[in-house]
């Protein structure tokens, strides 16, 4: 073989060589792109599954709210509270029954309870006002008429007008007081002029009293017309009865 005809051989093989490393090097770069294609579709399902977490968050605030809904049951359960109220209103009540049944301890008033004073109230008839007021510290009850006596005299004065039950009887606070009218009468020649009286009061007991003496000048006793009404609150009704 000639020189230039091996030359030749030789320079054809070194090209072929050339191109043969030229080939890789671009499928190589044709792999290049694919793998930097095939990296983007891998970036979007990594967005993917963060967006999914971000749903249930929703839900989390979902049972916040029925929590809250629970806090509303709860306030309503207030109610309970009201019926406290009533019965707190039954507690009035009780107290209401309480108060009555103290009522009921107040006994009749006894001479040791009271004060006692008589005073003219008309000249021409004799008659006069008797009174009584309650010096102790608990309430009491004036029940039915004075026992009204006529110094020596024997007997007492008769009673005028009903007088209402014990439990409808007068209730004397302390310091307040009751009036009755006793009537006198005209000199009839059959009776007698006394200077004072003595009084008890009516306790449908046999408590023994001591009793309350008040002055009384001029007072006429007759047998037939001398009364008593029973103790009133008002004086106008203790003298017109």
């Amino acid at each position: 073989m000639s020189t230039a005809r091996r030359t030749a051989f030789v320079l054809t093989a070194l090209c072929a060589l050339a191109l043969t490393a030229c080939g890789p090097a671009e499928d190589d770069a044709a792999g290049d792109t694919g793998t930097t294609s095939s990296t983007t579709p891998s970036a979007t399902p990594s967005k993917a599954p963060s967006a999914g977490p971000a749903g249930p968050a929703s839900p989390a605030g979902s049972p916040s709210a029925t929590g809250s809904a629970g806090g509303g049951s709860g306030s309503s359960g207030g109610g309970p509270s009201s019926g406290t109220g009533s019965g707190s209103s039954g507690g009035s009540s009780s107290g209401g029954g309480s108060s009555a049944d103290a009522d009921h301890d107040v006994f009749p008033c006894s001479t040791y309870d009271v004060k006692f004073t008589a005073s003219l109230a008309e000249p021409t008839t004799g008659s006069y006002l008797l009174k009584i007021t309650n010096k102790g510290e608990k309430a009491c009850r004036a029940l039915g008429h004075p026992v009204v006596t006529f110094g020596e005299l024997d007997g007492q004065a008769t009673e005028r007008g009903t007088a209402p039950g014990i439990e409808d009887a007068l209730r004397l606070a302390p310091g307040e007081s009751a009036y009755a009218g006793l009537m006198g009468g005209a000199d009839d020649g059959r009776g007698r002029t006394v200077a004072s009286i003595a009084m008890t009061m009516d306790t449908e007991s046999d408590l023994e009293q001591t009793p309350l003496s008040a002055s009384t000048p001029g007072l006429y006793v007759s047998p037939d017309t001398n009364s008593v009404t029973p103790w009133m609150n008002n004086v106008e009704d203790a003298l017109s009865l």
